[in-house]
């Protein structure tokens, strides 16, 4: 998962740029990159961390121009690396382009473009496509390429490029300086686009939008390709029929709380999440003296359960803001430290008393298994689990780091389940091993019916059900396996 900017303005931007990519920190903290197009070249700075501990005054003075891409990245393809961070520049005719997603066809990609003795500098999974989508421009005609020409290498490039994607580009067309946005036709991955005055920025969530006073306009359709002047009316294209499908995890965990994505709350999904949970915990009788969220995440799924339940409502965390998202980082070890700086209790909300505590999900269960123990010394005398998602019994091929079966907690703990959502014996008897496992008195999923009802629009939930959009081949499948296995053994290998 990653988080793009794009903006095509009336003057130079890149400071605007970066501060969209703060708004968008939330979904990468290994690496951050900004690229212009500039008269006569297109300036490009990346770095490794933060964009506030990477980026300098003397950055803004390398980066001119008023058309530019910015990007945070954690990987779902390849390491954290400097040389996989985007933006990717391909010379010929020019071209800037960064993409939030995963595709899953790499290796199929990177033999195409070996045909014509084009080759890979880095394991970053958008550059084949940028590659692909520059040669189809050139084969079209050699200079002065027009709306037509881009439009029509996007449909040859994604004949090749198979994946959950919603991609920026920027370069001349038509002797314009020009802003391409493209989301996918599943529009698994968000994009959403606004405007200030002449101005337009494209990005991965709203709230990169409202931070540099944009008017929102809505979501990039999936399938469709905009296409971006500053002082002129979009243009909007539809490059594939749609067969909307966005990425209900993208609500439960990715998503800042104050986004619109799909025309959606993410808000008021996360609340909607904890009504319905709130009967699931009722429904097994569970007694509680207060509801602790573990922050930042659940607080507002927690807050709705609370008061469906009609139970106090605490804080009973204190959080490190100096520290990263847990579950982005790259290894178990990293996660476990940054933990133990992340949150620190207050054991006057625990001590003596029985403890609803709400999590958004469990997926590998190693920070999880520390929080409890925290809880534990705090003087609980019970502690009840409530998580506002179904268990992630799947893996995901789409730009969401758990991508081998293996590392799913609840699928180790049920391994013969390999089919479908599980029925209601099944959450039963995962629940009972999970509350063993973890020393809970008990543990409560979101039913997959619940999941269904909160958030009743198409979606894809393939990492609680099983069902892919876009199904993987299974070469494609082994592919991305091997390549999360090996990076995670901090072999690099293609």
């Amino acid at each position: 998962m990653c988080g793009f900017v794009g903006i095509v303005s009336t003057r130079e931007c890149a400071g605007d740029v970066l501060l969209a990519l703060q708004a968008l920190q939330h979904r990468g903290q290994d690496s951050a990159g900004v690229g212009m197009l500039a008269p006569g070249h297109f300036p490009l700075v990346k770095h490794l961390g933060l964009v506030s501990q990477g980026f300098s005054a003397e950055d803004l003075r390398l980066l001119p121009g008023r058309v530019g891409l910015g990007h945070v990245r954690y990987p779902t393809v390849g390491k954290g690396l400097i040389g996989d961070t985007q933006p990717f520049f391909y010379r010929q005719p020019g071209v800037l382009m960064a993409h939030n997603g995963n595709f899953m066809n790499v290796p199929a990609m990177h033999e195409e473009l070996l045909g014509d003795s084009i080759h890979l500098l880095s394991r970053c999974d958008v550059e084949p496509v940028l590659c692909l989508f520059a040669r189809e421009l050139m084969r079209r005609r050699r200079r002065e390429h027009s709306v037509d020409d881009a439009l029509q290498a996007m449909r040859l490039c994604f004949e090749k490029a198979r994946g959950a994607y919603s991609l920026v580009a920027c370069l001349r067309l038509e002797g314009k300086e020009t802003l391409l946005a493209l989301r996918g036709p599943y529009g698994i991955r968000p994009a959403v686009w606004g405007s200030r005055g002449a101005d337009f920025v494209v990005a991965s969530e709203s709230v990169a939008l409202d931070l540099l006073g944009a008017r929102r306009q809505g979501d990039v359709e999936p399938g469709e390709m905009l296409v971006l002047r500053a002082g002129e009316e979009p243009q909007r294209h539809q490059v594939w029929d749609a067969r909307p499908a966005p990425c209900v995890f993208e609500y439960i965990y990715f998503a800042r709380p104050d986004s619109i994505m799909n025309g959606e709350s993410v808000y008021t999904v996360r609340r909607a999440l904890g009504e319905y949970l709130a009967k699931a915990v009722r429904a097994k009788g569970i007694q509680a003296d207060v509801v602790i969220p573990i922050p930042d995440t659940s607080r507002p799924a927690a807050g709705a359960l609370a008061e469906a339940l009609q139970l106090p409502y605490r804080e009973g965390f204190i959080k490190n803001r100096y520290t990263g998202r847990t579950f982005i980082m790259a290894s178990t070890s990293e996660r476990q430290n940054a933990l133990k700086m992340k949150l620190n209790p207050i054991r006057s909300e625990f001590a003596g008393r029985r403890v609803l505590v709400v999590d958004d999900s469990i997926v590998r269960g190693t920070t999880l298994n520390h929080t409890i123990q925290l809880i534990r010394e705090q003087g609980a005398t019970q502690v009840h689990l409530a998580i506002y998602s179904p268990p992630v019994m799947y893996p995901c091929y789409y730009g969401i780091d758990m991508s081998t079966r293996e590392e799913l907690a609840a699928a180790r703990l049920l391994p013969d389940h390999t089919q479908g959502p599980l029925n209601k014996e099944q959450l039963r008897e995962l629940e009972g091993r999970f509350a063993a496992r973890l020393g809970l008195d008990s543990l409560t999923y979101l039913p997959i019916a619940g999941l269904r009802a909160a958030f009743d629009h198409p979606q894809c939930a393939a990492c609680f059900d099983g069902v892919y959009p876009l199904p993987p081949t299974d070469q494609e499948r082994a592919w991305i396996e091997e390549d999360r296995r090996a990076c995670d053994q901090r072999e690099l290998r293609f």
